[in-house]
């Protein structure tokens, strides 16, 4: 069986726990997954062996990180052949409401509109206010936000926000995708 890659770009690690957590999702269905950090070295050359892509990271500041957009148009060319399955992590995903929906589709969708990845499946997931992972500054901020968004606002502690029956469900979804599609095509 050919392996799903699933990539990821973090910046406080949860992209990257979600990540995990989905390749062990679909390894336990009895496929094959492998990682790889957009952000390391290995990430400049892929063998264009994987059966499909699993692509995500985290928004900061209304944008994806930079690793993560320069992944995408990097190999831009070589993911139009392969299905691609996009997660976007954010804590604006975390807020309920129309409001927060369409702003967290909006980072999505710019995010697809610039690097021109065009996903068969998407994936919109809260993250983590990791207050133990914040300096000074950045852990007033985050819980000035979470203050006004109705967040945990006790930075003695982190919070996770993400829906893992959601992450579970949209990586088994799009590897159940990509085996029907091999399958068709055989």
């Amino acid at each position: 069986m050919i392996p799903i890659l699933v990539a990821y770009g973090t910046t406080e690690g949860q992209s990257q726990k979600i990540a995990e957590f989905m390749a062990e999702a679909v390894r336990a269905e009895g496929y094959r997954a492998e990682l790889m950090d957009v952000s390391r070295e290995q990430a400049a050359i892929v063998n264009p062996v994987y059966a499909g892509v699993i692509l995500g990271g985290s928004v900061h500041a209304g944008r994806h990180s930079p690793a993560l957009e320069r992944f995408a148009r990097r190999h831009g060319d070589w993911l139009k052949t392969v299905p691609v399955g996009f997660f976007s992590v954010s804590l604006t995903s975390a807020h309920e409401g129309d409001t927060s929906r369409r702003e967290a589709r909006r980072m999505l969708d710019d995010f697809l509109k610039r690097t021109g990845l065009e996903p068969v499946r998407t994936c919109l997931l809260a993250g983590a206010l990791r207050y133990s992972r914040y300096g000074l500054l950045k852990r007033w901020m985050m819980r000035r936000i979470a203050r006004k968004e109705g967040g945990g606002t006790d930075t003695s502690r982190d919070y996770e926000y993400t829906d893992w029956d959601d992450a579970r469900l949209f990586a088994l979804e799009f590897a159940r995708e990509v085996e029907g599609a091999r399958r068709h095509a055989a």
